[in-house]
C-alpha cells in the first residue's frame, strides 16, 4: 500500500509545497499562453497514445482503488463514478484526440470595430492562466481537466480525491508524457502530490496570486465548501437537480423514451432526471405509461397524492423529495397545471443546472425558454445531454450554474478570458 505523503508532511510544508506548485505552474502558464496549436495538440495526442498503451497499468491502478473502499457502504452511483473500464479507458483517450481536433480559442478574434476617431479595437481571446481543479471519484477528471486547459493554454493544478488516488496518478503520468513528447513543461499538468485536505485549503486561498480559477467536481459537500471559502473565481453547480415537463401536447411514445432515458441512461451523473412533471391535461393518457416505463426499467417512483391516486403502488412523495437530487435510480413525479404550473415549480425547486420540456405545442416551448433561467434547457431531448462532449465541445471541466461568462458546460472556449487590443494611427486623447 502506497502510503500517503500527507502522513510526514506539517501544514507548514504542505503551504510551502502548494506554494512552489503554484509558482510552478505560473511559470508554465506563461510558456503555454505562447503555444502554437500545432504544439498544444501534439501533445494531447502524444498524451492519447500514451494513455492506450498504459490501459493495464491505469486498470491495475484503478483496481487498487476499488479495493481500498470496498466494504465503505458508498453508493453505487459513487463506485460507478470510480470504476473504470477498457472502454471508458478508449473512450478517455478519445476525448483528448477530439479535444485536440478542436478550433484553438487562444488568439481568436471575438468582436471587431473601429472608432469615429480612427482607432480600430479589437476583443481577442486569452487563457485565463492557472486553473485549479478540485475533484472527488472521477478518474476521467484528470485526463479531460487537464486537456481541455492545455488546449486553452491554461496550467492546471489537479487535486483530486484520495478514493482515485492511484488511478488518478497513472492518468497523470500518460498526460505528462504526451508534455513531454511535445516539448512543452510537465509543470503544465500537475496533480497535487499530498493526499492531506491542507492543500484544499491552501488552494482554495489561491497560491498567492499563482491560481486565477477554481473549478469543483464532486459531493455537494465539496462544492459548498470551495464556493464559500474559494478566493478565487470559482466556476461549478452545487448540484444537478434536473427536471421534465411532460406537456399535454407532447408525443406519447417520444415521452416515454425520453423520460426513462433521461433518468435511468446513468443515474449517478448531474445531469439524470430527478423530478417529472406531467401537465394535468395529459394525466389520463401519458401518466401511466410513462410510470410503467421507468418501473419496468428498476426505477423506484415517490409520487404526489394526485399521481398515487391514478397509479397505484407507488411510493408517497414528500417535500425533501423536490428539493432531492437523488444521484441514484430514484424519480419523484407530481402533476401541475400546465406550462405554468411547471415554471412555478421548477423556479421553486431547481438547482438551475438542466431542464427538459417535452412539448409539440410551440407557444409551450418558447414560455419554457423564455421564462426558465438555468443554465441548460433542452426541447424535446434527454436531459442526459447536458454534458461537453454532447455539445461538441470535445468535453468539459464541469457545468456551472453562475452568472459569469462561463455557464453550462465549461470547454475550451470557457475557460479563455479576452484583452483588448486598440490599434491607433497616432492619436491623441483631447
Amino acid at each position: 500500500m502506497l502510503k500517503r505523503e500527507a502522513d510526514t508532511h506539517t501544514p507548514a510544508d504542505i503551504q510551502q509545497l502548494m506554494l512552489d506548485v503554484g509558482r510552478n505552474a505560473k511559470k508554465a502558464a506563461r510558456v503555454l499562453a505562447m503555444q502554437p496549436a500545432t504544439v498544444k495538440d501534439a501533445a494531447l495526442h502524444a498524451a492519447a497514445d500514451a494513455i492506450i498503451a498504459g490501459k493495464e497499468e491505469i486498470l491495475a491502478a484503478n483496481a487498487r482503488d476499488l479495493l481500498n473502499v470496498e466494504g465503505k457502504g458508498l453508493q453505487p452511483s459513487f463506485i460507478d463514478r470510480l470504476t473504470l473500464t477498457s472502454q471508458r479507458i478508449d473512450d478517455m483517450a478519445e476525448g483528448l484526440r477530439a479535444i485536440a481536433r478542436l478550433p484553438d480559442p487562444v488568439g481568436d478574434v471575438i468582436a471587431a470595430w473601429e472608432r469615429p476617431n480612427g482607432l480600430k479595437i479589437e476583443r481577442v481571446r486569452t487563457p485565463l492562466g492557472v486553473i485549479g481543479v478540485i475533484y472527488e471519484s472521477r478518474p476521467n477528471v484528470t485526463a479531460d481537466a487537464g486537456a481541455l486547459c492545455l488546449k486553452a493554454g491554461n496550467a492546471v493544478i489537479l487535486r483530486g480525491g484520495s478514493d482515485s488516488l492511484f488511478s488518478s496518478q497513472a492518468i497523470h503520468r500518460c498526460l505528462c508524457a504526451g508534455l513531454a513528447k511535445a516539448g512543452l513543461p510537465e509543470e503544465a499538468i500537475q496533480m497535487v502530490p499530498v493526499a492531506d485536505r491542507a492543500a484544499v485549503g491552501a488552494m482554495l486561498s489561491g497560491l498567492d496570486g499563482a491560481i486565477d480559477v477554481i473549478v469543483p467536481r464532486g459531493g455537494k459537500s465539496l462544492v459548498a465548501r470551495v464556493q464559500s471559502e474559494a478566493r478565487v473565481p470559482v466556476f461549478a453547480h452545487l448540484e444537478g437537480l434536473c427536471h421534465i415537463y411532460v406537456d399535454a401536447s407532447a408525443d406519447l411514445d417520444m415521452a416515454v423514451q425520453i423520460v426513462v432515458n433521461a433518468k435511468m441512461r446513468r443515474t449517478g451523473i448531474c445531469g439524470a432526471a430527478e423530478t417529472l412533471l406531467v401537465d394535468r391535461q395529459a394525466a389520463a393518457t401519458h401518466l401511466q405509461p410513462m410510470l410503467a416505463a421507468l418501473s419496468a426499467a428498476g426505477c423506484e417512483i415517490r409520487a404526489s397524492d394526485e399521481v398515487r391516486a391514478q397509479v397505484s403502488g407507488l411510493l408517497p412523495a414528500t417535500e425533501d423529495d423536490w428539493r432531492t437530487e437523488y444521484l441514484e435510480a430514484i424519480i419523484s413525479v407530481t402533476l401541475v397545471d400546465g406550462i405554468a404550473g411547471a415554471i412555478d415549480h421548477i423556479s421553486t425547486y431547481s438547482s438551475s443546472h438542466t431542464e427538459a420540456v417535452i412539448a409539440e405545442d410551440p407557444a409551450v416551448v418558447a414560455r419554457f425558454f423564455n421564462e426558465i433561467d438555468s443554465a441548460i434547457l433542452l426541447h424535446n431531448a434527454s436531459t442526459q445531454f447536458a454534458d461537453g462532449g454532447e455539445f461538441g465541445m470535445g468535453g468539459e471541466i464541469g457545468i456551472s450554474t453562475g452568472k459569469m461568462h462561463a455557464r453550462g458546460p465549461v470547454g475550451v472556449e470557457q475557460l479563455t478570458s479576452f484583452k483588448y487590443r486598440v490599434h491607433g494611427t497616432g492619436q491623441t486623447r483631447p
